[in-house]
């Protein structure tokens, strides 16, 4: 009796300790990522040349005012004022590790960071920063962002002959990676893309990365085509030189783009009526121009399919809808449950059935930058649409269409 009492006495316990423990994981700060020593503390500027002056984005333009221009039309240039990113910054409690990508450079910064009260550095030890440049802050991501490493300007071509050294790229696709890799790998996390690191999606695409949780440490950077997809080649006006050449431009379209989007989004619809006047529909999609997931990006994002059939009247009689997006278990820990969204080049079909006396089919597609659920629970109220149209197509049926096969 006094041996089952015990056995009893320490499942109890055990069941109690389990229970305090999983309520904790409910209610603690949740860290979603890993900080890696890359992108642990904001670019140092010191040791900066003083021919870069403020390292104003204006500054710069004055010479590449090609690049320039573009930047200004940018998200990067409006990764801290943003609205959006405002406002969820602000309910995630003003993260500084945030910072370091959306406001890169140390100048940029209010505070210094001189350490880490945690292991996992999501608790930096911060001071006032007299460096700190209120206008340089409201660049965002600015060209010195991705330009200045240890003091130096990389470019995709060194030169030692401009008003300011500097030193060519190992691969240019090497300033992507700083912000766009984001380490996930930890006893607690089960999920294989953390969110901002859309570089493991590309591996997965190309069947390189399976069944591990975390992202994945860069294989070859010349690989990736960050750069040759975000920015095209065109002409460019050469920075005191007088004269063209063929550069890239420093626009980095994407999701917050419905051109960049449709572009990279192949869809057909069609359809087959059969001897009784019913019939099916079929909507197929292909993620043809992007190498990471469509959509990408934060896990807000994702694609709703609907399709429509219409009488002679235009009253709906038969639809179908779907969501694409990636689906995670955030609390008590970390899983990806699954992803429905379009991997590169693998088409998705979504069919209807056409009730007899259809006579008009309807397929769209939109782009969601936002869930939702989520934009109501920071109480983010945009200015702009969050979502926006990427395919839609109305196609008249008759009941003499016979095609020999669906």
């Amino acid at each position: 009796m006094r041996s089952w009492r015990k056995s009893t006495i320490l499942l109890v316990a055990i069941f109690a300790v389990l229970a305090a423990f999983l309520a904790w994981r409910f209610v603690r700060p949740m860290n979603i990522f890993v900080v890696s020593e890359a992108f642990e503390r904001p670019i140092d500027t010191t040791g900066t040349s003083p021919a870069l002056g403020t390292l104003r984005a204006a500054e710069c333009g004055t010479c590449h005012q090609d690049a320039y221009q573009d930047w200004k039309t940018t998200v990067h240039a409006r990764a801290w004022t943003d609205p959006y990113y405002r406002v969820d910054w602000e309910f995630d409690g003003r993260q500084q590790i945030c910072d370091n990508c959306h406001i890169p450079l140390d100048r940029q910064q209010q505070s210094r960071v001189l350490g880490f009260r945690d292991r996992d550095k999501l608790e930096p030890i911060l001071a006032p920063n007299p460096d700190f440049d209120p206008a340089l802050q409201q660049e965002g991501v600015t060209c010195a962002g991705c330009h200045l490493r240890d003091g130096r300007i990389l470019g995709p071509t060194g030169s030692q002959n401009a008003p300011h050294p500097v030193e060519k790229f190992s691969d240019p696709n090497e300033t992507c990676v700083r912000c766009h890799v984001v380490q996930g790998k930890r006893w607690d996390t089960f999920y294989r893309m953390p969110p901002c690191g859309t570089i493991a999606e590309i591996e997965v695409g190309r069947g390189r990365l399976q069944g591990s949780s975390g992202e994945y440490a860069v294989r070859d950077q010349a690989e990736l085509g960050c750069v040759q997809c975000h920015m095209p080649e065109a002409e460019h006006s050469q920075a005191n030189l007088g004269g063209t050449r063929v550069a890239r431009r420093h626009t980095w379209r994407g999701g917050h783009d419905p051109a960049t989007v449709r572009a990279a989004l192949t869809a057909s619809l069609s359809h087959f009526i059969g001897a009784g006047g019913s019939g099916t529909a079929e909507l197929v999609l292909t993620n043809t121009g992007a190498a990471h997931f469509l959509p990408t990006g934060t896990p807000d994002r994702h694609l709703t399919v609907r399709l429509q059939a219409l009488d002679a009247g235009g009253r709906v009689v038969s639809e179908s809808a779907a969501t694409l997006e990636r689906t995670i278990m955030w609390r008590p820990f970390i899983v990806d449950l699954w992803d429905t969204r379009l991997s590169y080049r693998d088409p998705r079909r979504f069919a209807l059935d056409l009730p007899a006396g259809t006579r008009t089919i309807q397929a769209q597609v939109h782009y969601h930058l936002l869930g939702e659920s989520r934009r109501k629970r920071i109480g983010y109220e945009p200015a702009t649409p969050i979502s926006y149209l990427v395919f839609d197509e109305r196609r008249n049926v008759t009941p003499e269409q016979r095609p020999a096969s669906p």
